[in-house]
């Protein structure tokens, strides 16, 4: 079975405003692509939205509850779609005790967020949201660590991973809809009540708080809580 993963983040960055990163992603079948990216494409449109407008966490409004209501119900109805993301409370972080930057971290948490969905037995596409300009060789070195720790010598689990723009693929947006939402809660934000509502939403369908790990291969809502390491801080 060949799948593709698409991944994205909130709040990575070591000194912005929040103490908490969550980085997460949406895998898929690669040939249930087109009719997932089809079916996001018509709940837009029963919105009144045009086709490419881009779903973003950051975009949600009261005006707009519905329409991401909606997109939460499709992703639970979907059996082909799953969600897993990682927490990490930045404020416990100590990088120049272990000799790494935070950028050395963040792509730590990558390969602790990806490492979990791949099955030997399968193969993989995984997209990225670019990050910046100079991240393409970090992103090399993501995935030369992840064929190592999978002996994937013959490059058949991992065939392929990329940066790619938030706007190119509908999964994407849909990935940070669901990561904003986990960030949202973590931080233990409530002013917008449109947020709020699609959070209860979430944890109403998943059947999960979003606040604890859950069971490490649960395969449609799978969070990790990260907790620090003696080689990990």
């Amino acid at each position: 079975m060949e799948y593709n993963i698409y991944c994205d983040e909130s709040c990575h960055l070591p000194n912005d405003t929040s103490s908490t990163m969550v980085l997460g992603g949406i895998w898929c079948l690669k040939d249930k692509k087109k009719e997932i990216f089809k079916r996001l494409k018509e709940i837009k449109i029963k919105h009144g939205l045009a086709e490419n407008f881009e779903v973003k966490w950051n975009k949600v409004s009261p005006a707009k509850q519905d329409f991401y209501i909606n997109l939460i119900d499709y992703f639970f109805d979907d059996d082909d779609l799953h969600f897993r993301a990682i927490v990490v409370n930045k404020d416990i972080l100590d990088h120049k005790k272990f000799n790494q930057t935070h950028d050395d971290f963040y792509y730590k948490m990558y390969f602790d967020l990806i490492k979990v969905i791949l099955e030997p037995s399968n193969s993989y596409n995984i997209y990225i949201d670019i990050k910046d300009t100079q991240s393409q060789e970090k992103v090399d070195k993501l995935k030369e660590v992840l064929r190592s720790s999978h002996y994937d010598y013959d490059k058949k689990i991992i065939k392929n991973l990329q940066q790619i723009k938030s706007h190119e693929v509908e999964l994407l947006p849909l990935a940070d809809l669901l990561i904003g939402a986990v960030g949202y809660l973590h931080r233990g934000l409530n002013s917008n009540a449109a947020k709020v509502s699609i959070i209860k939403r979430i944890q109403e369908r998943s059947g999960y708080s979003l606040l604890n790990s859950t069971l490490y291969k649960e395969m449609k809502t799978n969070i990790f809580i990260w907790k620090p390491k003696n080689s990990d801080v």
